[in-house]
């Protein structure tokens, strides 16, 4: 990825715990669904899922990361954190009914965001469901630091993060129903002023094979 695991690892090891925050509601996640996380970072959303009983395989490719994850859900025999390339995940196609993949697809390439994708659809069950938010082109972020790509910055950290569009939500995932996307706005106060945050929000469903 083009913010590659020694950027992570140097940032989650200089600053520790980097998210924290409101977390996705999750409200339709089946109580006995089997949950993967890509990306679960200092384990802000795992934190949730384990809150609320759930059986949670969760991946990163930073180590600090991984160990962050672990230290915060250790008293749970119900998770299993791993390191991991979300682009070539060590897992067996058809094993989760529900994937999370909230702002980490983001931080690749365009090459790396189709193979994650790619992984993300493999892994899921016949009618298991990708969670999926990014930040959109209209951030206030967007547009800041060095572009690398379109829509693609790179910040001083070395971290590289792309600003999505819907249609481009929809066609990386073409091969996925998409069951709802929009755009979810806030504002921030920065130094006085009032900035737009915004982040494509999207669920899609992978159909089962006796339905084409």
């Amino acid at each position: 990825m083009n913010s590659d695991a020694s950027c992570w690892d140097t940032d989650y090891g200089r600053r520790g715990k980097l998210w924290g925050g409101s977390v996705n509601p999750l409200l339709t996640i089946s109580p006995d669904s089997q949950v993967l996380e890509l990306g679960c970072g200092n384990g802000k959303t795992l934190v949730h899922l384990v809150s609320r009983g759930f059986t949670v395989t969760a991946v990163d490719f930073s180590t600090h990361a991984a160990t962050l994850s672990r230290e915060v859900v250790r008293c749970s025999d119900r998770v299993d954190v791993a390191v991991a390339d979300a682009r070539l995940l060590p897992i067996t196609s058809g094993s989760f009914q529900d994937c999370l993949a909230f702002h980490v697809i983001g931080h690749g390439t365009e090459q790396d965001r189709a193979k994650i994708a790619r992984e993300a659809s493999r892994v899921l069950a016949d009618r298991g469901v990708l969670w999926f938010s990014e930040f959109s082109t209209e951030d206030m972020r967007a547009g800041t630091g060095t572009c690398v790509e379109p829509e693609t910055y790179r910040r001083g950290t070395g971290i590289c993060t792309h600003y999505f569009t819907e249609p481009e939500v929809r066609m990386l995932f073409c091969d996925l129903t998409c069951v709802h996307i929009g755009t979810r706005r806030w504002m921030m106060r920065v130094r006085g002023k009032d900035h737009i945050r915004a982040e494509i929000v999207a669920v899609f469903r992978k159909e089962s094979r006796d339905n084409g």
